[in-house]
């Protein structure tokens, strides 16, 4: 598309450099030399530059003293402090120009995270491992954010250069490479953003550019003022970059609860208008999702055209409830799912989310969430574990390290035959042990206060273990965290009843999303029991599950449909087994 304003401008003649810096007396644009930049009106600075082109290297100077990237960078081939360098957006030649996406109901994530999904961490050698995922029955993958970041490993979330994919992982055309191989297989690539705050090194913004940070703070960064007509179109444009010159086939907006500042209409709102505008020119399947703590049912519509809405959330209700049962932990925000977690399995199965408005002792007594029954299951994206779940942990410990395999396994039979998209870590496909501790490559000041700051937010397990929770900072911390690919024949059962599970999805689940609803009079528990029903013009999805260790009567009152999975269900339910089914209407 054309019309960005941030960022360099190709045409025949040279490049067009612009900067927005209203709070610049001087700009210079330094190639071979420094070259005064005019100002024009709204704080912006631009300066054409004849014979300048893709590959070529550029800085901006700051009142004849600070030397900066460009904040609209497309990449750094030197880190975040380093020259910015033009990237032709148009040369890459796609294989799969036809790909136009594919329905919202066909969605099944695997989430990765590019550094550690591969030995080489590269965008290139992850397209080696497409085959297994398609083989696996997913229908999508989701990168962890790729926004340029100080050092050479991140989880993504400290990212300062939003339009320039880290090079840690490659150039842009190999990110494109990636995008396309992952078409031709069939498979959309989601691309996680992060628009609530700036990462603490490389960001020079305040320097120039004050108007772009509000009041407050976030608990990772300072607040952005998207009150700001510029702070707004820089993100509106990053998402439209993404998914125009990338081809990204959607994109997950992390935590936007954190966003303070949001301005009137709300800047989600509109980044959702002009994405879906480009989703109608185009005919692509675009779609948007959200992590929101505020479950704000409101800002979601799976089947509504572009009105400013959003597919999904991200369902961390129904994670948290799975988590208290199947490991018994209940601290921090698994308190507020302590109580019956198998009821609140139920009410996430029943209406989307757990806290629909009720208070939340984590949350100091605080309600929390909206009324979400009205909306279809697909607004509502379910996972046993993701890079959150696992990370956010004084070891990094996956599920499977928590909690035995006949639970998880009835745990994923009945998430990934539930009508809301399911969602994987990579891995989890199989079993993996691997951990995915966080980590980081901060350097002085900034890596000791991240390190003292991860002790003190695990200070019991620290002391519990000796001091022997992974340093963030420690290149061996990362590199502990990448895929064990060889760990696949081990895990051959778990890979095979995901397979199956997959299959049996595609075949006789997906038909009926279209037009599937709650129907929250036959979901509920029954002591260690949880029953389910979704309704479908042409008939009803049933689940019948034993979610304990322990066997159960089958309800005298169950009517089973015609078996999907596990059968018919007898007098009495074996532990962990779950029963679906399709029941006329």
């Amino acid at each position: 598309m054309s019309g960005f304003r941030f960022g360099p401008q190709s045409s025949a003649d040279g490049v067009m450099f612009r900067i927005w810096a209203p709070a610049a007396r001087s700009v210079e644009l330094i190639v071979d030399r420094p070259i005064r930049m005019p100002r024009q009106a709204d704080g912006w600075h631009a300066l054409p530059l004849a014979g300048a082109g893709a590959g070529t290297r550029y800085r901006f100077r700051i009142d004849g003293e600070a030397e900066v990237p460009d904040p609209a960078s497309a990449f750094q081939p030197d880190d975040v402090g380093g020259p910015s360098e033009v990237v032709d957006h148009g040369s890459y030649a796609w294989r799969a120009a036809d790909w136009r996406g594919r329905p919202w109901e066909e969605t099944v994530v695997l989430e990765l995270h590019v550094g550690t999904f591969t030995p080489e961490g590269t965008f290139r050698a992850a397209i080696d491992q497409l085959d297994h995922v398609v083989d696996a029955g997913f229908t999508a993958i989701e990168l962890m954010p790729l926004a340029d970041f100080a050092g050479a490993r991140n989880w993504g979330y400290d990212g300062v250069l939003l339009y320039a994919p880290d090079s840690a992982y490659g150039r842009p055309d190999d990110l494109r490479a990636l995008v396309d191989a992952a078409h031709r297989r069939g498979l959309m690539v989601f691309l996680d953003v992060v628009y609530n705050h700036f990462g603490p090194e490389g960001n020079f913004l305040g320097r120039y550019a004050p108007a772009f940070f509000a009041p407050g703070a976030t608990p990772w960064g300072q607040a952005i003022d998207y009150r700001v007509p510029q702070v707004r179109a820089f993100a509106i444009e990053n998402a439209l970059h993404w998914v125009d010159r990338y081809r990204f086939d959607g994109l997950r907006l992390d935590a936007v609860h954190a966003i303070t500042e949001p301005g009137e209409p709300s800047v989600l709102a509109e980044m959702s208008r002009a994405v879906g505008a480009l989703a109608e020119r185009s005919g692509r399947h675009i779609h948007l999702v959200l992590e929101n703590d505020d479950n704000a049912a409101r800002l979601l519509d799976p089947r509504a055209p572009p009105a400013g809405k959003f597919r999904a959330q991200w369902n961390d209700d129904y994670h948290h409830a799975w988590h208290v049962l199947l490991s018994g932990e209940a601290h921090g925000y698994y308190r507020d799912h302590a109580q019956a977690p198998v009821g609140r399995i139920a009410r996430t199965l029943a209406a989307g989310f757990d806290y629909q408005g009720e208070r939340s002792a984590h949350r100091n007594g605080c309600p929390r969430g909206e009324p979400s029954g009205a909306l279809p299951p697909t607004a509502f994206v379910n996972f046993l574990q993701n890079h959150d779940q696992i990370g956010n942990r004084a070891l990094g410990e996956r599920i499977d390290a928590l909690a035995g395999a006949p639970a998880l396994e009835a745990a994923l039979t009945i998430t990934l035959l539930a009508p809301m998209p399911p969602l994987m870590f990579m891995g989890e496909e199989w079993g993996a042990r691997t951990p995915f501790p966080f980590f980081c490559d901060f350097t002085g000041a900034l890596a000791e206060a991240v390190r003292n700051g991860r002790r003190a937010e695990f200070k019991e397990a620290y002391a519990r273990l000796g001091g022997g929770i992974p340093d963030p900072l420690d290149e061996r911390t990362f590199r502990s965290a990448k895929l064990d690919w060889s760990d696949r024949e081990a895990g051959r059962r778990r890979l095979g009843l995901v397979r199956a599970l997959l299959a049996v999805r595609r075949r006789k689940v997906m038909p009926l999303l279209a037009r599937i609803a709650f129907d929250p009079d036959a979901t509920r528990p029954e002591g260690p029991l949880l029953r389910a029903a979704w309704m479908h013009p042409e008939g009803r999805l049933l689940l019948l599950a034993n979610v304990s260790g322990d066997s159960a009567q089958r309800p005298p009152d169950w009517i089973n449909g015609a078996p999907i999975w596990g059968g018919e269900p007898d007098g009495t339910l074996p532990p962990w087994s779950v029963f679906w089914s399709i029941g006329t209407a």
